[in-house]
């Protein structure tokens, strides 16, 4: 049966029933459903500019591709197993360095080093304030770096938090030198700085109060409800050398979890992939035998239409010709041919807030972890049947493969808590930067405050 003849027999349903009908997908589902009639464009529509919609996402892997355009972005979906491909507003997402992820927004920085917050499935884009304004305390004499070496020098991490005691959002930067913090709320002009410590790693927000992480394992608690900032120690320094990545994750059944992540340099073949060995005319470990991917011409795959660059007319927007699995091997035209690191260990703590100390926790029976260059999660899986529990699903975050090297193997997976055994999510992405990172799907609009 035709789509028009199957829409033009189905009853007429309450705006409110739609509502609820079409608040229980999946935001490509809800997307799709969108397209059907006028009536499920309008319930759509409510949905995401009323902030009705509150389905919990998957989520998913976000990164670019040179073979796909410099404006266009690609999420990789868990749940679906196939990539949709977005375009994003200018400037090029490809000239860009990615900071963080956070409740469906990116944080990027572009070559002028401004900061700029886009989501890639609405299309909305927000500049954040200058990065001028980003004060900072110098321990020694300051370097001198040009301009696209300072990009990467400057940054590191950078979150966006909802407030809710204001209604708006606040976005939290992780900046040298020294890993300092700042942070800016809705309509700010400036950044402000956070009392003094350094060495940051990871942030959270919750209840007014910002929790930040430090590579020796500190917890530090910043109440930013008041006009002034003040800062406790919630956790002391737990190790005296650096070697972990650092996380620190609100868990769903209340308190902390700090999480080590455990990397090595590669030395052997890693999972399924070609194999790695050392060269020494490089000075490294390689891919032996990559395959160079190259992407059909025909067909234009996995394009989002975003409402807003819809004619005002019954037709809702789509997506259409998403990548099957078979075609996820086409992700790039490579090669990426160093391998850095291979994430090799990760362990979970819970943080005793009145002993202030850690608890080793063994596995997470009926929780997973999402670890990277995004907010950190943790999930219950059973609110994600097609994930499994006890599991890590990691990306990059090393700084220099963040923000430096684009010819490196990307280290992403998932990786078992109870042996240690690490797959690969999809085939390799050959792609360089932005590096990719986890991102939770959002359709609600960004509080206007921080436009200009």
């Amino acid at each position: 049966m035709e789509l028009e003849t199957l829409v033009g027999t189905l009853p007429g349903l309450p705006l409110d029933v739609l509502e609820v009908i079409l608040g229980s997908l999946e935001i490509p589902d809800l997307i799709r459903a969108g397209s059907v009639c006028c009536s499920w464009r309008a319930a759509y529509t409510s949905l995401r500019d009323l902030g009705r919609y509150k389905q919990s996402q998957t989520p998913c892997l976000f990164y670019s591709s040179k073979s796909a355009g410099d404006n266009v972005a690609c999420l990789y979906s868990l749940v679906e197993k196939r990539v949709y491909k977005l375009t994003l507003p200018e400037p090029p997402i490809r000239s860009r360095i990615l900071i963080g992820s956070s409740n469906g927004w990116l944080i990027t920085a572009d070559e002028r080093l401004e900061l700029l917050l886009v989501n890639p499935v609405t299309g909305e884009q927000i500049a954040l304030p200058s990065v001028v304004t980003i004060e900072h305390k110098v321990y020694r004499e300051p370097e001198i770096h040009d301009r696209n070496d300072l990009r990467e020098e400057l940054y590191f991490k950078a979150f966006l938090f909802p407030d809710l005691s204001s209604g708006s959002y606040i976005v939290v930067l992780i900046h040298h030198p020294y890993y300092q913090l700042s942070f800016a709320r809705a309509g700010d002009d400036k950044w402000t700085w956070m009392p003094p410590n350094a060495g940051y790693r990871d942030c959270m927000y919750m209840d007014g109060v910002l929790y930040a992480l430090t590579k020796l394992g500190e917890i530090d608690a910043f109440d930013l409800s008041g006009s002034t900032v003040t800062r406790t120690v919630i956790v002391g320094k737990v190790k005296d050398y650096i070697y972990e990545s650092m996380y620190i994750i609100p868990s769903p059944w209340g308190g902390l979890l700090q999480v080590w992540r455990i990397v090595d340099i590669p030395r052997h073949e890693v999972g399924e992939g070609p194999e790695i060995f050392y060269a020494p005319d490089h000075k490294g470990w390689r891919v032996k035998n990559h395959r160079v991917h190259e992407l059909e011409d025909s067909g234009a795959p996995g394009i989002l239409k975003h409402p807003e660059q819809e004619d005002e007319d019954c037709d809702a927007p789509g997506i259409e010709h998403a990548l099957e699995q078979g075609d996820v091997d086409v992700l790039e035209n490579g090669p990426a041919t160093y391998v850095k690191y291979i994430t090799k260990k990760i362990q979970v703590y819970k943080v005793d807030m009145v002993g202030k100390e850690l608890v080793k926790v063994y596995c997470l029976p009926e929780h997973l972890l999402f670890l990277g260059h995004n907010q950190s999660l943790c999930l219950c899986a059973e609110e994600h049947p097609q994930l499994k529990a006890n599991h890590v699903y990691f990306t990059d975050d090393h700084k220099e493969l963040i923000m430096s090297f684009k010819d490196a193997n990307r280290d992403i997976g998932v990786l078992n808590l109870e042996n240690h055994k690490r797959k690969e999510i999809l085939s390799k992405i050959w792609c360089d930067l932005p590096c990719p990172t986890w991102i939770v799907p959002n359709l609600t609009k960004m509080n206007s405050a921080f436009r200009k």
